[in-house]
């Protein structure tokens, strides 16, 4: 790989040393599936997966350039460099970075993609400090150094409803927040053999281990929030099921059910449904948990 300096690989070998020995009660060490190559391939139309074994990262290929979306981890981005060539795109075409919240497993390489490809990065506005920071800022995770990273500068701030285009392809960013601040949901029309498919790339609506979602002092909206982005998923209307991590949306069993000539196993509408749900109720049961707790 070219382009490379030794600062970047010296940042990549301590992100990986990091992410083994990850302090406080929080969290442990990185999954290992984060990092697990894994084979690029088309979901339809245009839009492909360049990520890892769970990382979820995409490429949408315009005849004016790509869009990534998801840097995922440092050591991420030589796997996704590998994947995008080996789909026959140079790593050079991707004009425009979008990521589906600032989590360091989902951002941390958006510095080192900048400097490889000179990509306009673009971020929904409550999570540009958390970016702009390197995850400092973030609620939660900012005081856990495992979960920082190479603060990068946004280019262009989102706001829930706005477009990204490049060429024919928009995408549309919906802010579900809660999980992050500015976590953010992205939609697309897919056209695949003369049929048009509606894609939901979910950020997450996941409430983490050790989030407080009462009287929390430096996010004190984050149930609203999460109630309004269950709101805001339950209305958009999904055919492709994606998501920021391929374990949301059963990856690896339906990437082994893609077969040329079968139905595209990705387009899911049921099994989106039966998540979204699925994952309110979670949110319900530990809000509920949580009240009950602080108010025996």
């Amino acid at each position: 790989m070219t382009g490379w300096r030794p600062f970047t690989i010296a940042r990549i070998l301590a992100s990986l040393l990091c992410g083994m020995m990850l302090t406080g009660s929080a969290f442990a060490a990185d999954p290992p599936e984060w990092l697990a190559p894994y084979p690029p391939f088309k979901i339809a139309g245009n839009l492909y997966w360049v990520g890892s074994k769970d990382l979820a990262s995409y490429l949408i290929a315009t005849p004016q350039g790509c869009i990534l979306i998801n840097s995922s981890l440092e050591p991420s981005v030589p796997l996704i460099q590998a994947s995008v060539e080996q789909l026959g795109f140079k790593f050079s075409d991707i004009k425009i970075l979008l990521i589906s919240h600032a989590h360091w497993d989902h951002d941390a390489g958006s510095a080192l993609v900048k400097q490889l490809t000179g990509a306009t990065y673009m971020v929904m506005e409550p999570d540009v400090p958390v970016v702009e920071s390197g995850g400092r800022a973030d609620f939660y995770y900012g005081s856990f150094p495992g979960s920082l990273y190479p603060p990068t500068k946004v280019d262009r701030v989102l706001h829930d409803g706005d477009e990204v285009k490049l060429g024919d392809t928009v995408l549309v960013a919906h802010l579900t927040a809660g999980h992050t601040k500015g976590c953010t949901t992205w939609t697309m029309k897919v056209t695949e053999a003369g049929r048009e498919y509606n894609a939901v790339i979910v950020g997450s609506p996941n409430v983490n281990t050790g989030f407080n979602l009462i009287d929390n002092k430096r996010y004190p909206q984050i149930a609203d929030d999460y109630a309004r982005g269950f709101a805001v998923l339950k209305t958009l209307p999904c055919d492709l099921f994606l998501g920021a991590h391929g374990a949301y949306f059963g990856m690896l069993a339906k990437r082994a059910q893609l077969k040329p000539g079968a139905a595209n196993p990705f387009v899911d509408p049921e099994g989106y449904a039966k998540y979204v749900a699925e994952r309110e109720q979670a949110f319900r049961d530990e809000l509920a948990k949580q009240k009950a707790a602080a108010h025996p």
